[in-house]
């Protein structure tokens, strides 16, 4: 699942390169222009790509490694003693 993450990453990547609505001055809905949806649909279309990454692709294990490190760090000793 992890490629098809990556896969759609790209998809969306080349889909964004859009130049075919720059110019478009269709409204969809009646208000809104052709382009502005176009972008609008990127955008949700990124943000469940998003969601899906950290489902699939979310290294294992990260939050355990960087507990770890943490508690073996020696704890700061504040103010200095005289």
């Amino acid at each position: 699942m992890r490629y098809v993450v990556w896969g759609i990453i790209v998809l969306l990547i080349i889909a964004h390169q859009d130049i075919w609505y720059w110019d478009d001055p269709t409204l969809v809905f009646g208000f809104m222009p052709i382009g502005l949806l176009y972008h609008a649909t990127i955008s949700v279309l990124a943000a469940s790509t998003w969601f899906l990454a950290t489902i699939f692709a979310w290294p294992q294990g990260i939050e355990e490694d960087t507990m770890a490190a943490i508690a073996d760090e020696p704890a700061p000793s504040g103010e200095a003693s005289e």
